[in-house]
């Protein structure tokens, strides 16, 4: 595990004081030279002491593991960081993707290596996971990257944005409380409802004010044994943190936002224009075959022609070996809401409560829907066998 040691001296810069206090006296006496390594060296033995008396305090703090989906350096888990960390009651543990994967949902990564960096957060010991969020939670909850079986509490955020509704099916924000949770860890999401043109920075500061005594009642409850077992909370911050209307317990609604697929010009869109060109290699050929077998002019107007014609291809379809490729991009896009009951998240949160949603792993069927599916199965079963 890795620790961050303040204040320590290295021993390199320790020698480099010592030559240089030397060198000012102009050359000492054996005597004077010892003097000024012993003080060197207290205050080496001192700051170590410091140290482990620091870590060994660290120990006997309750575990708390951090993460997110939007990356290690986003403002949401910055600040939240720095409030556990603040507060002194926590050993604080991070880990996180190193980029976004704020929509990547449950996804893990099979058959590929993922790289681990061990990441600066003052009062934290932190990595940052070239994977996913349930990358990131599932490896450190594994042993095989911290040196603590498990976490008292995993807490995934602040994202940028809600995620009520359907919305807990794309979100990696709950993705990462819901692998705790299976994991056997107790766990909460936390997301703040972000509105482009009304929202700004402070806020997430404010999110982690609001939030702050639910995640110190939810630690306290989970050494006393009496936090809930079965499912994780979702905590969903409304736009304007600091005039909450206070929290509210709510179920998860059927809302989300409506999709929307734009087609994308392949040489107007970077990544898709660099995909484009890695996959014209015989472009170059023929351009250096060009070169070779003809003047230079008329090389220039062949060139012209051709960068012509990769222009007309790469606007809305692009043809690569005999395949014509689309290109296309994903947007959401808000819709009003409809009439919903009142305890719905997506509602409560609309109306400027703190909804706080528990999640469970087991989806509830409702009889009726139990029923309906039972009478269907038995019909077709019956049908296939005539």
């Amino acid at each position: 595990m890795t620790t961050t040691k303040k204040n320590m001296l290295p021993p390199g810069l320790v020698n480099n004081l010592q030559e240089v206090l030397l060198s000012r006296k102009g050359g000492n006496s054996g005597d004077d030279k010892n003097d000024e390594q012993r003080k060197f060296e207290a205050v080496g033995d001192s700051t170590e002491a410091s140290t482990s008396a620091s870590d060994e305090n660290d120990d006997t703090k309750p575990v708390v593991l951090v993460t997110n989906g939007e990356g290690i350096d986003s403002l949401g888990l910055v600040y939240l960081v720095q409030a556990l960390v603040g507060s002194g009651l926590y050993n604080v543990h991070v880990c996180a993707p190193q980029s976004d994967k704020s929509v990547s949902g449950h996804s893990v990564t099979v058959g590929e290596t993922i790289t681990v960096t061990p990441s600066e957060i003052e009062g934290a010991t932190a990595y940052e996971v070239s994977g996913t969020t349930v990358d990131c939670v599932s490896l450190a909850l594994s042993g095989a990257l911290f040196s603590w079986s498990k976490p008292l509490l995993v807490i995934s955020g602040i994202n940028r944005g809600s995620s009520c509704g359907h919305h807990t099916f794309y979100s990696s924000v709950v993705a990462g409380a819901r692998e705790a949770l299976i994991c056997g860890v107790p766990s909460l999401s936390i997301s703040l409802n972000w509105k482009r043109e009304e929202s700004q920075e402070s806020d997430f500061k404010d999110a982690v004010a609001v939030c702050l005594p639910l995640l110190t009642a939810a630690i306290r409850d989970v050494e006393r044994g009496v936090f809930p077992k079965s499912c994780f909370l979702n905590i969903e911050i409304p736009t304007s943190p600091s005039t909450n209307k206070g929290f509210k317990l709510t179920k998860q609604s059927m809302w989300r936002s409506a999709p929307n697929w734009l087609a994308v010009s392949a040489n107007r869109h970077p990544s898709s224009a660099a995909h484009f060109m890695s996959n014209q290699q015989s472009l170059g050929l023929q351009l250096a075959q060009l070169s070779r077998d003809a003047s230079a002019a008329g090389a220039a107007r062949r060139i012209t022609t051709q960068r012509q014609n990769v222009e007309v291809e790469s606007v809305g379809a692009v043809k690569s070996d005999n395949k014509v490729k689309k290109y296309f991009r994903l947007e959401f896009m808000n819709k009003e809401q409809e009439d919903a009951d009142e305890d719905l998240d997506v509602k409560a949160l609309d109306n400027g409560f703190v909804a706080v949603t528990p999640i469970s792993l087991c989806q509830q069927i409702e009889s009726d829907i139990q029923s309906a599916a039972s009478d269907w199965i038995s019909g077709a079963l019956k049908a296939a066998e005539q």
